[in-house]
């Protein structure tokens, strides 16, 4: 089984990539908070023109999935994706095939 760890910046850009495809922008127009909560899991904050759109952990792992596709080059679909934090790098994505 083949194993990859997306680090937090990779994360950021997964979303910048996938906020920027609905706002029909670039996804340098876009600023990303990755947020950890108790209570909701997982999420990301996409602001774009002073407006903020929250990704719930669904929609947060729809992002990443593109972010495997397109930037990878590889299929998402077969890909097993686990959030994590970590303590010296931040939110990661463990991926397996």
């Amino acid at each position: 089984m083949e194993k990859l760890v997306l680090q937090e910046q990779q994360l950021v850009d997964a979303v910048c990539l996938f906020h920027a495809r609905f706002k029909e922008t670039t996804p340098d127009q876009v600023e990303v908070e990755l947020c950890y909560d108790d209570a909701v899991g997982y999420t990301a904050e996409a602001y774009y023109l002073g407006a903020m759109d929250e990704y719930k952990q669904a929609h947060f792992l729809t992002a990443i999935r593109l972010y495997i596709d397109e930037q990878l080059g590889r299929d998402s679909m077969s890909a097993r994706i686990n959030l994590d934090i970590d303590d010296e790098l931040g939110m990661i994505a463990n991926i397996e095939w």
